[in-house]
């Protein structure tokens, strides 16, 4: 691939591209990973069925095979966090999610909560952003995000 964002062809014909740009999401024109965390809902959705500790586990292999999928996907169209690669948003969303029960003003404030901290990225997250390289770079900024907004929302919850 060249140095540009793939077509949704190519990413049918690359299964790691496919993942990395969230099944398509990250292919949008605007806010790509507004809509990669959109891609996240259902996703949350289907985990909120299974008990929190196979959630936990696939938690854990969303974000570690994250780091090999973003990297590898950078590495394939040589852009470092391209804006497309949005698996990052996936499992950052999904971590938001983890300490709360599921309702639809919980997926929507995490939501909105997730996407501030990814977007705003107070300290120490713009740091990890503009100092860590490769897979765990760009994974580890929206993983710390998803962290901050999980605590925001778990204790904002109670009080809703």
């Amino acid at each position: 691939m060249a140095n540009n964002t793939p077509t949704f062809k190519q990413l049918l014909a690359n299964p790691v591209q496919m993942l990395a740009f969230g099944f398509g999401s990250g292919l949008a024109k605007k806010a790509p990973g507004t809509m990669g965390t959109l891609a996240a809902l259902p996703m949350y959705y289907a985990l909120m069925q299974f008990s929190v500790e196979a959630y936990l586990v696939i938690l854990v292999l969303v974000s570690v095979s994250g780091i090999w999928i973003c990297g590898k996907a950078a590495e394939q169209i040589g852009v470092h966090d391209h804006g497309g690669i949005v698996w990052d948003e996936i499992a950052g969303y999904l971590l938001t999610m983890y300490w709360v029960a599921f309702s639809w003003q919980n997926m929507l404030l995490g939501f909105v909560l997730f996407r501030l901290f990814d977007i705003l990225k107070p300290w120490p997250i713009n740091w990890l952003d503009r100092y860590v390289e490769g897979g765990f770079g760009i994974m580890v900024d929206d993983l710390l995000a998803g962290l901050m907004a999980a605590a925001c929302l778990y204790f904002i919850v109670p009080l809703i």
